[in-house]
């Protein structure tokens, strides 16, 4: 296993986290996870070298706004001596926070969720335009300053799902540790990206990276891209080739995969032991800008992201829903994006409630039809 400093805490971290929202369950119920396949699963890869484990508080639960099973069966797999051999990292469900007193409510049920004393990287959970102001009122970084204090929690981080410049104005207002976006390589350009990625490095910030593989979706490649990864000198699967594309970035200090079976980990920690930074060649580099072009051209809404719709008067998150609505093209009709769009809905207004005042289109420089395409994301998805 290899291992990397996360950003100025000057801890070690295994490259590799295991990501705990994806469990393996016992039939279709979220919260029925499998506790025995996955004890073993964490416990393979942190009898191998894995010292990073994150949960939040609502996963593998029956809805973002109550606690899921996820953290109680973190608590039981860190039993008998494991806990004490990795970073254990949970988030505060932020959408749920009104008060400073509800900060406080949430980490301490958290603690006793998953039987410790102390978290060791905490985050405010999926910060957006909707969220952090609410969060800022209610004395947000008075709270991790007072949990760092108390001993409650090591670290401060955030994970983010917004635009870039929020990103930077979120990285300014508080001496955060760390931070986890999303990124892999279709997303350069989404949400905090590249541009966010560097700038966090140069603050000195720890950068944990979720969805490397897009959900699982850049698994599942079109025929027109299979064929070009398939022409590579070397043959890798689909999930090592964009694991590696991550790690060949060396402003990354880990990356968390959602691994559901023991073949995921297995491979991913295999991967692990040998993909160092600044890895891949020229002809793989432009490999990957060929697989990207296929996935382009499935594009249905030419959105770049670049925020000049924002804010919607309703509180639609518009560029969201373009993002939500390309993935259900992109990746023939992905469950994926359908659990998004859910997600999504209860963080902003959904697109239904558009009242087409076309202030959105009017500052759109790619001159997209905004009303008209939201309507055609609500009949995807509603």
């Amino acid at each position: 296993m290899l291992y990397r400093d996360f950003g100025k805490t000057e801890e070690r971290v295994s490259i590799l986290g295991f990501g705990c929202m994806r469990l393996p369950v016992t039939g279709s119920d979220p919260t029925n996870i499998d506790e025995d396949a996955a004890i073993k699963m964490m416990h393979y890869a942190i009898d191998r070298g894995v010292n990073y484990v994150d949960t939040a508080y609502p996963y593998h639960g029956a809805g973002f706004n109550q606690g899921g099973a996820s953290e109680p069966l973190v608590a039981k797999a860190l039993k008998n001596g494991y806990r004490e051999r990795v970073n254990l990292a949970t988030k505060l469900p932020s959408w749920l926070i009104k008060t400073r007193s509800d900060m406080d409510k949430y980490l301490n049920e958290q603690l006793e969720r998953l039987e410790t004393d102390t978290i060791d990287f905490y985050l405010a959970h999926s910060l957006n335009a909707n969220v952090w102001p609410v969060l800022r009122k209610a004395g947000i970084t008075e709270f991790f300053d007072q949990a760092i204090k108390d001993g409650r929690i090591k670290y401060a981080g955030f994970s983010f799902h917004d635009q870039v410049n929020l990103f930077k104005e979120i990285v300014d207002d508080y001496d955060w540790s760390f931070c986890q976006i999303q990124y892999n390589y279709l997303d350069e350009d989404f949400q905090a990206g590249k541009e966010g990625l560097d700038y966090a490095a140069k603050k000195g910030l720890g950068i944990a990276i979720m969805e490397p593989l897009r959900g699982g979706n850049i698994v599942n490649l079109p025929k027109e891209a299979k064929a070009i990864m398939d022409r590579a000198h070397v043959q890798r699967s689909a999930a090592e080739w964009g694991l590696r594309w991550v790690w060949n970035h060396p402003e990354v200090s880990l990356v968390l995969s959602g691994m559901t079976t023991m073949d995921h980990v297995v491979e991913n920690v295999k991967v692990a032991q040998d993909a160092e930074p600044h890895a891949l060649t020229t002809d793989e580099l432009e490999m990957f800008d060929q697989i990207k072009k296929v996935f382009q051209e499935k594009i249905k809404v030419n959105c770049t992201a670049c925020g000049y719709c924002m804010p919607c008067p309703a509180g639609i998150n518009i560029p969201r829903c373009f993002s939500i609505y390309n993935d259900h093209w992109v990746f023939d009709g992905s469950p994926l994006a359908k659990k998004s769009y859910a997600v999504m809905s209860k963080m902003s207004t959904p697109p239904s409630k558009c009242a087409e005042c076309g202030k959105c289109e009017s500052h759109c420089p790619q001159g997209i039809a905004i009303p008209q395409e939201l309507k055609n994301v609500t009949a995807i998805f509603e």
